[in-house]
């Protein structure tokens, strides 16, 4: 059954191929689409295109098939093209002709971009949720470990003294813009594109505002034209979004990957956090930090996926867009289990903390006698000199006790500073007014 369909019906194959996945990724819209939809009547019995007795029977249906979108037993059925079009059938089956009226002033066009809003506003508040909970966990064991040394690295070769508080801080701050570009792609998606219809407008009376007030946007998008144009757009900032979190999580696997090995030894896992090997039986490998990286690089590849589903299409709606969904829809929960599986790993994390008493890492405390000779008042490029002489003469003498004071060094994290960052962040999503807003359309 198609909401489009007059007298000719379309060839199997091309209604197969034209399908596609979508009723799959249209079950994740369901609840999202009978939101728009009480949104939409209540507005259309405000302006008067619906008599307030059709507006309370739809409201009604519409609060029982919600129901089913939340506790799972919400189908599309086989005939049925989407969710648009199984939600109106439903209402239609119960109510008769009063159930046809509620698609009145909207297209399928502002109904999909509607559902993908609210989708995509809900997905994010899980994201943040998430990280906020990788993010405390990281300051956590930052604080705890902040006097644990270990070696910096530059080119993967030996630098200078770091620490497993520094080490681990370094990501909880770089979760606090990942967020804050999160944020961004919120702003983007937290406007309402509904009543933008095909994307041309309505000449009905609509009352755009109203619908943005009860679905709790911030705003709306005010240019019809441009409401239908920002499909893909809000899909792909929100994928960069993701992706940037991604780049966070995968690189701080890439290190626990090298942290882990044999030749660096400064981190050990339980054994049930590891695997073994089919052949050799002392291997403890870090697949969970393997699969967590490759799968950050698949979201990192997930806006320029986006780009090019969407290069080169002019203004208004085009097929194109229906594919998005695959490739963006799963990406909430990957980047959310891989969230979790690094919580799981750094949670049971063991360091050691005899590191950098091994002679290999001596030449890391070169910077630091450089420095002692300039406190004497030697000058800087002498004093380099100097230690670079004694380091090749053999004669290099160093201490493993350091004294870092200034903002965001060894001895002075700022850690408290991080943490007043991120509640900045979190607090400006004000998810509670969207929750706010729901729950008055649902009471």
């Amino acid at each position: 059954m198609k909401l489009w369909t007059k007298n000719t019906a379309s060839l199997k194959e091309v209604e197969k191929f034209t399908v596609g996945r979508d009723r799959e990724f249209d079950l994740m819209l369901a609840p999202y689409d009978v939101l728009g939809n009480i949104a939409h009547a209540t507005m259309l019995a405000e302006i008067g295109l619906l008599e307030q007795s059709e507006q309370n029977a739809l409201v009604a249906e519409l609060k029982n098939i919600y129901k089913t979108t939340v506790d799972g037993t919400f189908t599309i059925e086989e005939d049925v093209e989407d969710v648009h079009s199984q939600i109106e059938f439903l209402l239609t089956q119960a109510l008769g002709d009063i159930g046809k009226k509620v698609h009145s002033a909207r297209s399928r066009n502002d109904q999909v971009l509607v559902d993908v809003k609210l989708f995509l506003r809900s997905e994010i508040e899980n994201v943040v949720h998430s990280v906020n909970e990788l993010f405390q966990l990281l300051i956590s064991k930052s604080n705890e470990y902040k006097d644990v040394l270990l070696p910096g690295y530059t080119h993967l070769q030996t630098a200078m003294p770091s620490s497993f508080g520094l080490w681990l801080g370094a990501y909880a701050e770089s979760l606090v813009d990942d967020l804050t570009v999160l944020k961004s792609a919120y702003d983007v998606v937290n406007k309402n594109p509904l009543g933008s219809a095909a994307g041309y407008g309505s000449s009905f009376p609509i009352n755009r505002t109203r619908t943005t007030e009860l679905l709790g946007f911030a705003s709306l998008n005010y240019n019809v034209v441009y409401a239908q144009m920002g499909r893909g757009k809000a899909e792909r900032i929100t994928a960069m979004g993701l992706a940037n979190i991604a780049e966070t999580i995968g690189k701080l696997s890439m290190d626990a990957t090298l942290y882990l090995s044999q030749n660096f030894a400064f981190i050990s896992f339980p054994p049930e956090l590891t695997t073994g090997s089919s052949i050799m039986p002392h291997k403890k490998n870090p697949d969970v930090f393997e699969l967590i990286r490759s799968y950050s690089n698949r979201l990192k590849a997930l806006p320029n996926e986006i780009m090019l589903m969407t290069a080169n299409l002019p203004s208004g709606y085009h097929r194109d867009l229906q594919l998005l969904k695959e490739n963006l829809f799963p990406a909430f929960k990957i980047l959310r289990d891989c969230i979790q599986m690094t919580e799981l790993m750094i949670s049971h994390m063991e360091v050691r903390r005899d590191i950098v008493e091994e002679e290999k890492y001596r030449y890391i405390f070169s910077v630091e006698e450089v420095n002692k000779l300039v406190l004497q008042g030697v000058p800087f490029r002498d004093a380099y000199k100097k230690t670079g002489l004694d380091i090749e003469a053999g004669k290099f003498e160093y201490s493993t006790q350091i004294h870092h004071t200034h903002e965001g060094s060894i001895g002075n994290l700022c850690n408290d500073k991080i943490e007043d960052n991120m509640r900045k962040v979190l607090s400006s999503f004000d998810f509670e007014t969207y929750h706010t807003a729901i729950g008055r359309l649902l009471c």
